[in-house]
């Protein structure tokens, strides 16, 4: 049984919780700005009609602000804006900021990500150009990006210390409604289709906003009529619900049961709350786990609640069964691959190749992560066992410290400390870059801490397909992970952002 006092899952908290909550909410930003967010005055009836709808929605002068909470508790703030800017032809600017901040432990994390996006305001006006700036936990770095004559967009990535790089995007069909998606669903009285160039990763993903039935709330002791509009997008798959006043003004914001933005003025956005995160979400259990779930191979049930059917999907280490009472039994199991089953690298990916690409964040074909991964494994060609000398250079070599965030892989290699999201990612980068398929597994893990509580706390280990698919934790050095884990989804998402609070555990077995 293991008792942590400063372990890198304790940021991994953070990691696995606001982390991708951060993430999340840099699409929210978009979402926010879309929604129809105002001191409503009616369209002015000279307006031109070349222009987008996004442009002729009413919204309030010099943006919005928002603070953001994390289960009732104040984690950060929002500001967007999105204005006309002077000129011919007409173009439009987005601008989206988020600080998110909290104590994970007894330390300070802090995440300050900035974004601006300037469009043809025109109906279905392109994205010309953009830039992001992302400072504090994660690391240091700026994005500008522009279109190119050819269709696609041209990125230099600057970092202190870092000749600049120039990243090639492929095209984009963002446009400049989907700046403000949720405003022009409901002036439209209609569903929006279209796209977002993430500002994390440079992949473009699909969003769509919807108008649901109106609600009646109550705002600063007042029931009002809300209007309402659902954003989704294909990357966090956590429906954003944005209520506006009859005036305009949106008051608030929904996603899941976990977080929302609040409207707030500048002055009590920016007053948050000194969260300590590590025990607020962690789910805590009616006993301890028994010793065999730490056993490989080795096996747990647990019965819970608050879990929804999305998540209930059985594979070879989780399966699950509905109780009458609404309850789930969850079995969770671990064993390690099978001989006959293993293959020689490099091996082909069951997915098509998603698993094997190298993207802004995993760098697999980065020269320092290859040259490093083929150190590493050296001439190893069983997949299986070129996985677990990665687990354990990995698990070895990396500072356990969850004060040392970076969200690229070269960065980790370089600074070769952090928590389980930094232990994964180097991994995964690492396993890629040697051929075999890989990807980051989201979910909790079993830990009694300094308090003596049993509790599953949120956590990142890694997935490599060596023939068949087999998960290692390179944070704890285990080369099958062991039973104690609970998985929810991949690759850093949002999607467990709804579980964060509601997912209970009234048995374990």
């Amino acid at each position: 049984m293991k008792t942590l006092t400063a372990s890198p899952v304790r940021r991994g908290v953070m990691t696995r919780t606001l982390r991708p909550m951060s993430l999340a909410l840099v699409s929210l930003c978009a979402l926010l700005t879309g929604a129809p967010a105002a001191w409503a005055q009616a369209p002015a009836p000279t307006a031109p009609a070349a222009l987008s709808d996004v442009v002729k929605a009413p919204r309030p002068q010099g943006g919005e602000f928002f603070g953001l909470y994390l289960m009732d508790k104040k984690v950060g703030w929002l500001f967007t804006d999105l204005v006309v800017m002077p000129g011919e032809p007409a173009r439009v600017k987005s601008i989206n900021q988020l600080v998110f901040k909290a104590l994970v432990g007894t330390r300070l994390s802090e995440r300050n990500h900035r974004e601006e996006r300037v469009y043809e305001a025109k109906p279905g006006g392109r994205l010309l150009s953009f830039s992001v700036v992302q400072r504090g936990d994660g690391g240091d770095q700026t994005l500008e990006g522009t279109a190119t004559p050819e269709g696609g967009m041209r990125v230099v990535r600057k970092r202190l210390g870092h000749a600049d790089e120039v990243l090639p995007v492929a095209a984009t069909k963002e446009r400049v409604e989907d700046a403000d998606q949720a405003r022009v669903a409901l002036a439209r009285k209609a569903k929006v289709d279209g796209f977002v160039l993430d500002g994390m990763d440079l992949e473009t993903y699909g969003l769509t906003t919807t108008m649901e039935p109106a609600e009646q709330r109550t705002v600063n002791g007042v029931k009002v009529k809300l209007g309402k509009a659902s954003s989704i997008s294909q990357k966090e798959k956590v429906p954003v619900v944005s209520y506006v006043t009859q005036r305009g003004e949106m008051v608030l914001v929904d996603f899941g049961q976990t977080m929302q933005a609040r409207k707030e003025t500048e002055a009590v956005a920016k007053r948050m709350d000194l969260v300590e995160v590590f025990g607020l979400t962690r789910v805590v259990l009616p006993k301890p786990l028994p010793e065999s779930a730490r056993a490989v191979p080795g096996n747990v049930k647990l019965v819970v609640t608050g879990l929804p059917e999305k998540f209930r999907v059985g594979t070879y280490r989780q399966k699950f069964a509905a109780r009458p009472d609404g309850s789930v039994e969850v079995t969770l199991q671990a064993a390690a691959p099978s001989t006959a089953a293993r293959k020689p690298r490099p091996v082909a990916d069951p997915d098509g190749g998603e698993n094997l690409k190298s993207n802004l964040i995993v760098e697999s074909d980065a020269p320092a992560i290859r040259e490093q991964s083929k150190k590493i494994i050296g001439d190893e060609k069983d997949a299986y066992r070129a996985a677990q000398k990665v687990n354990t250079w990995v698990a070895t070599h990396l500072e356990k410290d969850y004060g040392a965030s970076a969200d690229r892989a070269t960065d980790v290699l370089r600074q070769k400390r952090g928590d389980c999201t930094e232990h994964s990612l180097l991994s995964v980068a690492l396993l890629r870059a040697a051929g075999i398929p890989a990807r980051r597994v989201d979910g909790v893990i079993y830990m009694v801490n300094q308090d003596g509580v049993p509790a599953l706390y949120w956590h990142e280990w890694v997935e490599a397909f060596v023939g068949e698919w087999t998960q290692l934790d390179p944070t704890f050095n285990q080369p099958v992970a062991d039973a104690t884990h609970f998985a929810f989804g991949y690759e850093g998402n949002a999607e467990i952002t709804p579980l964060i609070g509601t997912l209970k555990v009234t048995e374990v077995k």
